[in-house]
């Protein structure tokens, strides 16, 4: 067991954080809501129940699409711009690391999937963003299909007309709800980049090594 931790601490720590914050979400959440519906004069509703309730489900997805659109515009930008002295990024001017993937298949212990034609290499070579970029479209849709249908209750409740999902789709509320997180997190990712400049932590590979100078370009 220690010997997996020492392994794989990273991964568990942040699994146990997304847990506990995840459970906070659903706790408080559930307490607000029924505390709104309260306030209207309706009864509430149980703590299961609150699980597939729009309004949780919209603003989980509406989260996740966030993230997962920040680290898949991350990934693919780092790939295609450099920022001079940052630690995520290319060298300005460097050469491929990439190259030739055909003969860099032939390597111990290069993935296997490299040696099954040049498609097969296109894909992986970019596997990771397109895995990101996918789910992003998958958060975005399950926000867009629970946002929908909690404005489609609230209309209902309010004697109007409620929208089908279609036309949800340019709803400002919707737009509203993505755009207040996607710039947050543009703007967080920007900030990373340059604060990495001229600020160190010591020991962490998204940082440069704290004796490097500010001109360096990545961590190595």
């Amino acid at each position: 067991m220690g010997k997996f931790f020492s392994n794989n601490g990273l991964t568990v720590v942040l699994v146990a954080l997304f847990l506990i914050s995840i459970v906070g979400q659903w706790l408080t959440g559930w307490a607000y809501h029924n505390e709104q519906l309260g306030r209207h004069g309706k009864d509430g509703i149980g703590l299961i129940a609150f699980l597939g309730d729009p309004q949780f489900l919209s603003t989980v997805f509406e989260n996740w699409e966030s993230e997962f659109l920040q680290m898949s515009a991350f990934v693919v930008l780092t790939a295609i711009l450099v920022q001079r002295g940052a630690a995520e990024s290319k060298e300005p001017g460097g050469g491929s690391r990439d190259h030739d993937l055909e003969s860099q298949a032939r390597q111990p212990g290069a993935p296997r999937i490299l040696m099954m034609g040049p498609v097969a290499r296109w894909v992986y070579s970019r596997s990771l963003g397109i895995a990101l970029f996918i789910l992003f479209l998958l958060s975005f849709v399950l926000h867009w299909w629970n946002s929908a249908n909690e404005a489609a209750e609230e209309a209902r409740e309010h004697g109007e007309r409620a929208k089908d999902r279609l036309e949800y789709l340019g709803d400002p509320q919707f737009w509203f709800e993505s755009f207040q997180n996607w710039q947050s997190e543009f703007l967080a990712t920007a900030v990373l980049i340059v604060l990495s400049i001229w600020l160190r932590q010591r020991e962490s590979p998204e940082s440069k090594p704290v004796a490097a100078p500010h001109s360096q370009t990545g961590t190595e």
